[in-house]
This record gives C-alpha cells, structure tokens and sequence, in this order.
C-alpha cells in the first residue's frame, strides 16, 4: 500500500486585526476602546490555508497585541516546513518554543484544526464528533458602570430578546449590590442573571456579596476572588448560596484537574485564549465531565471568526452547557466573511461548510500590517 505523502507548511501570515468597539467596555480590571487581535494564517503546500484568531486581553492573559506579533514570527519560524495536519506535534513544537503565551498559541491552533477539517472535508463540528443539533443562544453582557446605566442596558437587552444577561462586577459589596437590585428592578424577576466579578473581591467581600444577592436569580458567579487563591475559591464555594464557576484561574488542563481534585468549585468558564485553542479546552472539558462538572465557554474582544470556532466546539461537546458568546455583538465593525450568522434573540447558526466555515475580509486585512514567514 502506497503510503501518503505529508503536508507541509508553506507559509505563515501574521496579520494585525484592529477592530472598532461601538463604547468603551470597562471590567473589575480595567477598560478596553479597541479589540487589538492577531490573525494568523497558515498556508499548507497542497493549496489550502487555515485561520486563527487571537485575541489578547492583558490584564488577564498578560499577551498584547504587539508581543503576540513578535511570538507568533518565532512560533511561524519553527514550525514551518513540518505538517500542519499532526496538530498534537504542532502543539509541543509550540510549546517548546516559548512557555505560556496562550492566547497567541490559540491561533495557530484554531488555524490548524481550519486546515485539517478541510483536508477532511468536513465542518469543524463533525471532525470534533459533533453534530449541528444543538441550538445555542449567548447571553449578553452588561459591563461595569453606575447603577442606573447598568439597568438601562439590561433592559434594552431584554426588549431584544436576550434569553441572559451576564453582569460585570467585583468593585465594592455596597456598589455590586446596587448595581443588582437596579437591573432587577428594571427588567424583572424572570430572566436569569450571572454575575462575573473578575477577581474583584476578596475572600470575605465575595461570601457576603453573594449571600446578599442569593434573592436576585442568578444562575452562577465567575471568578469571585484573585485566581491565585484556590483555597480560599473552595471556601468561598462552601460558603456561597449562589455556584462558583472558574474562569480566570483556569487556563489549561492541569489547572481543571488541580481544580476538580480541590472541590474549589462547581463549573468552569472555557475559552480559546486561555487554553491555548481547541487542543486543550478538549482536554479541560473532559476532565470537567470526568469530575461531574459542567461547563461554559466564554470570549474576550474576538470576532465573529473565533466565536465560530468556538461555537463548532459547543457544537462537538454536551458538557458545555452555557453560551457566552457575544464579543462580536459589542464591536461597531464585522471584518468576517461567512462563519456563524445571528438571526436575533441571542442565537447563533453554525455554517455546513468544510472548515471552521468563515474567513476574514480580504480588504479589511489589506488596511493591516502583515508579516511573512
């Protein structure tokens, strides 16, 4: 039998992604007026070319958008010339490369599962053992700010049909409890909350916000308390009426196992740029459902593209049972061709085409600067 000849990386672009918010976002650790991502683009020597998206939020990944660039040259360097179809290889030559750095790495990943489910001929959700099946709805998130505007925009959300709304906390327990008991009072009792505080409070703050807010609906808390203190995140879950899902203090799989083995808390939060792309959110996931754990996937500043791979991912996993997937929502420019599509409500529909199923503007990315390996 005739063994098969192996493909090669041709090529790799590294392409700045400047894209346009519609208003400053502001969380627990900082704001944010412009999504600064990288794309890169990996051109394998049959013809067929896979994209990834990454989107570097320093005050949590510790990336920017400058070093990313500079990473990913060195990154594009080592790998080129090897087989963009052996992602597992591709992983540990990355990883090898530099330490850490997820974020920039999840775009080399995204790029090389783009690659390999169209080798495959297959949309991204099936060579992961999915089917489209699932309908998945964001929730919409409400970022820090005074009471008062902070219900404002909930309320608009609700009047778009937003199924939940996601509310950025972790200043002060009297600020935080207000900001509450003001979107409650404007959109009512019936649409879930959850409450994401970034870190912002510490341990006794945390348990005596949430047993405040125990009243208010609210489905879960993310990263209540600095993601350093998995101990004191274990004591908080014991002493919280209201869940605790992870999210900052877990980027990889052995953060998810260290977790898991703690009882530190009941779900966590899965996203791309923490992980380091598909290859390891696999790997969290599983550990997750092994441990009886349910999940979430969340975003940073990522474009339509990137929510399209990781909406092919919730596609591919039952487990991963809440949808924040709204980056794109909050951006004043969509650079993105194909990919997922928003028919209203909150709900996403996933492309049937071979691939992650979207691409970027040719002439959007003509206005950005580029590098070549």
């Amino acid at each position: 039998m005739k063994r098969m000849k192996n493909l090669k990386i041709d090529k790799i672009e590294v392409i700045e992604l400047n894209i346009s918010l519609k208003e400053p976002i502001s969380i627990s650790l900082g704001t944010h007026y412009l999504a600064e991502n990288v794309v890169i683009k990996i051109y394998a020597d049959n013809g067929l070319v896979g994209t990834g998206e990454a989107s570097p939020e320093i005050n949590i990944v510790g990336e920017t958008q400058s070093a990313e660039i500079e990473i990913a040259k060195l990154i594009a360097t080592g790998i080129k010339g090897k087989d963009p179809l052996a992602i597992e290889d591709r992983i540990q030559d990355m990883d090898h490369i530099i330490d850490g750095n997820y974020t920039i790495k999840s775009a080399f990943d995204m790029a090389l599962y783009d690659l390999l489910a169209k080798q495959a001929g297959l949309p991204l959700y099936q060579l992961l053992g999915g089917g489209n099946t699932r309908e998945i709805y964001t929730d919409m998130t409400v970022y820090l700010g005074t009471p008062g505007r902070m219900a404002e925009q909930a309320l608009e959300y609700k009047n778009e049909g937003f199924p939940t709304i996601k509310v950025k906390l972790g200043t002060s327990a009297e600020e935080d409890i207000e900001r509450i008991r003001a979107i409650r009072e404007a959109i009512g009792d019936e649409i879930p909350l959850r409450i994401d505080a970034n870190q912002g409070w510490d341990t006794v703050t945390a348990i005596k916000i949430l047993k405040a807010l125990e009243q208010f609906n609210i489905d879960h808390c993310e990263e209540p308390i600095p993601k350093w203190n998995n101990t004191d995140l274990r004591r908080v879950r014991d002493n919280s009426p209201i869940p605790i899902m992870a999210d900052e203090s877990v980027f990889d799989h052995r953060d998810a196992f260290r977790l898991a083995s703690m009882g530190a808390c009941d779900y966590f939060n899965i996203k791309f740029a923490k992980s380091g792309g598909i290859h390891n959110a696999i790997k969290i996931n599983a550990i997750a459902e092994g441990a009886g754990i349910k999940t979430q996937v969340g975003c940073m500043s990522e474009s339509r593209y990137a929510l399209t791979a990781l909406t092919h991912f919730v596609a591919a996993r039952n487990n991963v049972v809440w949808f924040d997937i709204d980056s794109s929502l909050s951006h004043a420019e969509d650079p993105v061709t194909g990919g997922i599509q928003y028919s209203g409500k909150g709900k996403w529909e996933l492309p049937q085409v071979p691939g992650i199923g979207g691409d970027f503007d040719p002439e959007f990315l003509e206005k950005m600067k580029k590098s070549v390996i």
